[in-house]
Order: C-alpha cells, then sequence, then structure tokens
C-alpha cells in the first residue's frame, strides 16, 4: 500500500483505492474472457479454412459417405433394402434374381464392407490430425487462463495484506 508523501493515509483513500482494484480487476477478467473466446473462434476458423483448402475432393467424399455409413439413418435404410430383398426373393408369386443362399447379396455386402472400412478409416485419421491441433490450441488457452489466474490469486494476497494493515491503522 502505498503513502501520499507528506500526508497521512486516510479510511477514504484506501477503500477507494480497493474499490478501483476490484473494478480494474473485474475488467480485466472480462477483457481477458473476450480475448480468450476471440482467439478459440479465429484459431477455429482458421483451422477450419485450413482443412477446406488442404483437403481434396476424394478426402471430402470419404467424409460425407463416412459420415453417412456411420448414421442411423444408414442403418435404417440399409435394413430396409436387405429385408426388402429377402423377401422380394422369397415370395413364390415374384421373379427371383438372387434365390436362397442369397450370394448376390452376400457378394454386394462383402463389396460394401470392403469399401467402406477404409473410408471410415481414413476419415478418422484426419479427424485424429484435427482433434490433435484443437488440443493444442486447448492447451495454451488452458496455460494462459492459468497464468491469469496466478495473477489474479496475487493480487488478491496484495489486497488481503493491504486489508491487514488497514485493521492495524484503523486500531
Amino acid at each position: 500500500m502505498k503513502k501520499k508523501a507528506g500526508s497521512k493515509l486516510q479510511k477514504t483513500d484506501v477503500f477507494v483505492t480497493e474499490e478501483e482494484k476490484i473494478q480494474s480487476n473485474k475488467r480485466r477478467i472480462d477483457q481477458i474472457d473476450f480475448l480468450v473466446d476471440n482467439y478459440k473462434k479465429n484459431i477455429l476458423a482458421r483451422i477450419d479454412n485450413e482443412y477446406d483448402k488442404n483437403t481434396t475432393w476424394s478426402d471430402r467424399l470419404a467424409d460425407e459417405l463416412s459420415s453417412f455409413g456411420g448414421s442411423w439413418k444408414f442403418i435404417i435404410c440399409f435394413t430396409a433394402f436387405l429385408f426388402g430383398w429377402i423377401i422380394w426373393n422369397s415370395l413364390s408369386f415374384t421373379k427371383h434374381f438372387d434365390e436362397a443362399p442369397f450370394i448376390l447379396l452376400n457378394l454386394m455386402l462383402s463389396f460394401i464392407s470392403a469399401f467402406q472400412a477404409p473410408v471410415i478409416m481414413m476419415t478418422q485419421n484426419r479427424q485424429a490430425l484435427r482433434d490433435k491441433d484443437e488440443a493444442i490450441i486447448d492447451y495454451a488457452i488452458n496455460y494462459k487462463a492459468e497464468q491469469e489466474i496466478r495473477s489474479v490469486k496475487n493480487h488478491l494476497h496484495e489486497i488481503e495484506e493491504d486489508l491487514k494493515e488497514i485493521k492495524k491503522l484503523l486500531r
């Protein structure tokens, strides 16, 4: 706590100074929150732009296929297709193009599995790289937040020491 040269410390000077410090800290915390949010949005936008710029049309196609192939919509549609195939080829009054044991259906399922698995793995690899970039950014933001918390904590300790001095002066 600073004393003015040639004058005694007054109660109102100390309380105004402490209140100003508290308001200043609140403004600083709001600024930090704004900067962190803004920084994170800008970085994520940059990562999205780099992703769009660096991925080929085949990568984007693989991403679209794997997002559809790993969805409930695909499971429901494919289940309906399989039941339709089996029912069509099992009824006696329809023309059968793949009779039981459904060899053509098995061939088609094997073909889909053989191509769907690598496409999904390619997409997962790209997503893992993107997640790694985002984790590094999150770490940097958390590190900065930790530094700010330490700063605020140190400032609170200073305020606590100032209050102890004020109590001593008031006695």
